[in-house]
């Protein structure tokens, strides 16, 4: 468990099942060509909306993050030569100070070992670096520990999912993760949550009639009908990747790693998965792709590790990920303390400038 953790923090090490294996994603964003496969699977798998087609202007990427309708994101990232020669030049020191191994032998530890070849490859004059992003599914789970109604729960498989039913759309959990993936389905106002139901339009956010809405909400109906659209379900609730929870019930994989035809985005056991993770970065490392790093894959961060490992050809934030997130229950003990420190002090002023005042009559 991470150092950073607490009693209030929770942990896939807590899970309560009697079978229990943590299942998890390693998405090699080296062999990613940015087809979108994965996205339109999870789309239709999990009948999240679409945004529309128009690009945003980050070269060809046309949902912009992740979020309530977006469960999977494909990052289109264009360098020059100047930021890929900077990522490999960072790359290289951090291969420099050496890459933590698993299950060396003592006869392979006191074997001396040769130098790893770090001489980069030809530079390109330009590249694309292409990444699909999704829910970390953190082993310390920041949504999950702030929920107030149980909505978020840990699986058997070591994934956080929400329950649909449960959710009440307060939003704490949006605040909770430490990597902006979880957000409510709304329409951009104040919005009742209702269970299976699609509300429509009302003009006036400010003072709206319960009664009133509620009679406006008509059924879903059958989830699809030929040659209709389908009518968005689950509006005001919290929506994020579950790592399709429900196929991997039935024994099967996620539909985004079952669609990928470059084998970017890999599923299996965590320990497989971490391991496969730290094998292909230091084949990449041996081609002198020094800019080749791990994310997610340290237990000791202040997530505990995640269960969606990347492994990435430049720095996090390049990738608009966090480079140290951390969950936000591991300092509530700290607060804690600091505010009662802060509430007795003033009190202690308080009661000196009131002794202060009678004393000078």
């Amino acid at each position: 468990m991470a150092a950073s953790t607490n009693q209030l923090t929770e942990s896939t090490h807590a899970h309560g099942y009697d079978d229990y294996q943590r299942m998890a994603f390693f998405t090699d964003t080296s062999v990613c060509i940015g087809c979108k496969a994965c996205e339109v699977a999870c789309k239709e798998w999990n009948r999240n909306p679409v945004e529309g087609y128009n690009l945003t202007g980050n070269s060809y990427d046309n949902t912009g993050a992740l979020g309530a309708n977006t469960w999977r994101h494909v990052a289109f990232i264009e360098q020059d030569n100047k930021r890929i020669t900077k990522a490999r030049e960072e790359g290289a020191k951090l291969v420099s100070l050496g890459m933590p191994t698993i299950g060396t032998s003592p006869a392979d530890a006191s074997a001396p070992s040769a130098p790893a070849d770090t001489t980069p490859p030809d530079t390109d004059t330009f590249r694309w670096l292409m990444s699909s992003d999704v829910c970390k599914h953190c082993t310390n789970a920041g949504c999950l520990d702030v929920c107030p109604t149980g909505a978020l729960f840990r699986t058997e498989f070591g994934t956080v999912v929400v329950q649909d039913d449960v959710c009440n759309g307060c939003g704490t959990c949006v605040a909770g993760c430490p990597f902006g993936v979880i957000e409510r389905r709304e329409d951009g106002g104040v919005s009742l949550k209702a269970n299976h139901v699609e509300a429509q339009e009302v003009p006036e956010h400010a003072g709206i009639n319960v009664f009133k809405k509620l009679k406006q909400l008509r059924p879903q109906g059958p989830d699809h009908t030929p040659g209709e659209t389908m009518p968005i379900k689950n509006l005001g609730v919290a929506q994020k990747c579950t790592m399709c929870y429900d196929r991997l019930k039935m024994g099967e994989q996620p539909a985004c790693s079952k669609t990928c035809p470059t084998d970017s985005i890999q599923f299996g056991t965590y320990e497989n998965m971490l391991s496969a993770a730290q094998e292909r970065v230091a084949e990449l490392h041996r081609q002198g792709q020094t800019e080749a790093r791990l994310y997610g894959a340290n237990g000791e961060d202040g997530v505990g590790g995640t269960g969606s490992i990347f492994l990435l050809l430049d720095s996090p934030e390049v990738y608009g990920l966090p480079p140290d997130p951390r969950v936000p229950t591991a300092d509530l003990p700290a607060m804690a303390k600091t505010f009662a420190k802060a509430v007795g002090a003033m009190g202690v002023a308080v009661a000196a400038s009131f002794l202060v005042g009678r004393g000078g009559k």
